[in-house]
């Protein structure tokens, strides 16, 4: 493990999403992290912020920064903002019917609440979701958030109901760090009430000890192999540390198993889940 120290590398790393303001900062790579990916047989990266602190750990720091994938189910935080931003979703207990069609996901099958589709990602709702949004007010959130434009805008130019899935428009993870630190502090552009709901729904774990909240994701990239992420944070102690992991692996790779394993066998290295960060 090794610190890089950069004058204004805020700005460089995380753009408008993240920061109002550029100062020199500390940057630890760690690459005692490969250990993680490689029992996976995945490549990836990993970022985490210690808003406390100022302090960035990142393992395959080029990659954290400059590489740009699909958001995939990521996008569920976003879609979810504009949905009830716009009053297209009422709330998280908002049921959309489930509309008969048996898909390989049995908890996809049946009525759900916003919070229940968020939960077990449920593509139907959200791609049902977006289509009562409409093209021209997606577009315009997603242009007013800055969202995904590293590499130019993020133009909505395919179907409505599958541009963040099919590759239409990629993320690099540090945007995606640069949102949820944003969305997590209330600093998006959206009512505080609405942000406060999605801050909620990401929340997966909670104990005396820590909360851990996220989003996951995972789809594949144009030559077939799965990519998947998972962003959020973790609260110790009223402490929080945003994170960000994507991965990268065989098309019929355990996703769901290496992706989680991974995130908290990484925050198991750093003392996480004790309650004493």
């Amino acid at each position: 493990m090794h610190v890089i120290k950069r004058s204004g590398f805020y700005c460089l790393l995380f753009g408008a999403l993240l920061f109002s303001a550029c100062s020199s900062n500390n940057i630890t790579s760690d690459d005692s992290l490969k250990k993680y990916f490689d029992e996976y047989h995945v490549t990836g990266t990993f970022g985490m912020f210690d808003n406390g602190q100022a302090q960035f750990t990142i393992y395959n720091l080029k990659r954290f920064t400059d590489s740009a994938y699909s958001p995939a189910s990521t996008f569920k935080i976003v879609n979810s903002l504009i949905g009830l931003q716009t009053g297209v979703i009422s709330g998280e207990k908002m049921v959309i019917p489930w509309d008969g069609v048996v898909r390989s996901h049995p908890e996809w099958n049946k009525d759900l609440t916003m919070e229940q589709a968020f939960k077990v990602s449920a593509v139907p709702y959200y791609q049902e979701v977006a289509r009562r949004i409409g093209k021209d007010t997606m577009q315009h959130w997603l242009d007013s958030l800055g969202y995904a434009s590293k590499y130019g805008r993020a133009f909505i130019k395919n179907d409505l109901d599958s541009f963040w899935l099919d590759n239409n428009i990629k993320i690099t993870a540090d945007e995606q760090l640069g949102l949820v630190k944003k969305l997590y502090f209330e600093q998006l552009p959206f009512q505080k009430r609405v942000q406060a709901v999605v801050k909620n729904v990401m929340v997966q774990e909670k104990n005396s000890n820590y909360t851990l909240a996220y989003k996951t994701g995972w789809g594949y990239k144009e030559d077939g192999k799965s990519i998947g992420w998972i962003v959020g944070w973790e609260e110790e102690n009223k402490h929080p540390y945003f994170f960000v992991l994507q991965i990268e692996g065989a098309h019929d790779m355990d996703m769901v198993t290496a992706r989680l394993a991974i995130l908290k066998n990484i925050l198991s290295q750093y003392g996480f889940f004790k309650g004493q960060r």
